[in-house]
């Protein structure tokens, strides 16, 4: 008989030889791989320390990279995948033919009508006045004060007549043609209003939309502006006409010139008139000096004159005085120079009547 174990010899030598290769090889990937643990755990945590200490500087730049990054993944491959996933292409079709739908039913089914809003006026028209016109029915006929139309036409009374051509502005306010040196700033405060007003109004051009700059002679819109009435100017009779030390008359003339900038009211039951030429101050009736002096604050330089027969009169915020207490002072005598002391802003004469205590309405007297 053959010998069959000496044939297995060999065979077993290589499945041990293959055993030992597998298990070195094991061994050998297991060491690489903790070898390469260790130093990628070293590496990381290097990495990590300096993005800790530089937190925040790239911050920016990766996500701006990573929305960039986004952004065209969506465009390249948004067509493709639509284009390939039936349930999407379904539902944006579906959407489509439903718009288009909806489209069509609209402007070919149902009935509608379109309403054409009235387009503001931007510029001054002409109206010729007709029969039975008034500056009133004009004005609500334009949805404009009836001030607004008397400034435009520069009209002092509000008398028209029938052909008569009237300019009608836009807005009610003030219509203003722009001067050398003029500012929005200053024609606002020209006309009582604010500088927003006319830059708000959208008929308003400007030479330049940054600095609202305006061009010499053209035409701006003041909404809301107003102009001011100038006041009366005083000229009073200086002439005295009785004895001083006398009992005054009760009737009393001005006593000085320029133009009332207040007149009385309940809190300052007073005339203020003013004049940057500082005049003379006179008695506005006749008698006696009976206070004539300074304080630092209220009336500044006074004088107060008592007429003998109840009234007295009051004269405040004076540059200087030429009378004495006790003196006799004839109507229409000179006693003091307008001034600014006191609680004043400006050269004025401050001007009371009193009676009993009681400060009177000085426009009830003057004549």
């Amino acid at each position: 008989m053959v010998n069959r174990s000496r044939f297995f010899i060999p065979i077993k030598s290589g499945f041990v030889d293959i055993y030992h290769f597998t298990v070195f090889l094991l061994c050998y990937l297991k060491s690489r791989l903790i070898f390469f643990g260790v130093n990628f755990e070293k590496t990381k945590d290097v990495f990590v320390s300096f993005l800790i200490v530089k937190r925040g500087k790239y911050s920016q730049s990766f996500l701006n990279t990573s929305f960039l990054l986004l952004v065209g993944t969506v465009i390249v491959g948004g067509p493709v995948i639509a284009e390939n996933n039936p349930l999407v292409s379904t539902y944006l079709a579906g959407r489509v033919e439903q718009e288009a739908t909806v489209f069509e039913t609209d402007v070919y089914n149902i009935p509608f009508q379109t309403t054409i809003s009235e387009k503001p006026r931007d510029t001054i028209v002409e109206y010729t006045v007709l029969s039975g016109d008034t500056l009133a029915s004009i004005a609500k006929q334009f949805d404009i004060s009836v001030d607004t139309i008397k400034w435009a036409n520069n009209l002092k009374t509000e008398t028209i007549k029938d052909g008569q051509k009237l300019k009608i502005p836009p807005v009610t306010g003030v219509v203003h043609k722009v001067g050398t040196g003029d500012t929005i700033y200053s024609i606002a405060k020209k006309y009582k209003t604010e500088a927003q007003s006319i830059v708000n109004f959208p008929f308003n051009d400007f030479a330049d939309l940054d600095t609202f700059a305006l061009n010499v002679g053209q035409t701006i819109y003041v909404p809301e502006g107003v102009i001011e009435e100038e006041k009366p100017i005083i000229r009073p009779r200086i002439a005295p006409q009785v004895i001083a030390g006398r009992p005054g008359t009760g009737t009393f003339i001005w006593p000085a010139s320029g133009n009332i900038t207040q007149y009385p009211i309940w809190y300052h039951n007073a005339l203020d008139i003013a004049n940057s030429a500082a005049p003379p101050i006179i008695a506005a009736d006749a008698g006696t000096v009976t206070y004539a002096g300074c304080v630092r604050y209220g009336y500044g330089c006074s004088i107060t004159i008592d007429h003998g027969n109840g009234y007295s009169s009051l004269y405040a915020h004076l540059s200087n005085i030429s009378v004495s207490v006790g003196q006799g002072v004839g109507k229409g005598e000179s006693i003091g120079q307008m001034g600014s002391t006191g609680r004043s802003t400006g050269t004025h004469l401050h001007f009371e009547i009193r009676s009993g205590g009681r400060i009177l309405n000085p426009l009830e007297f003057l004549k």
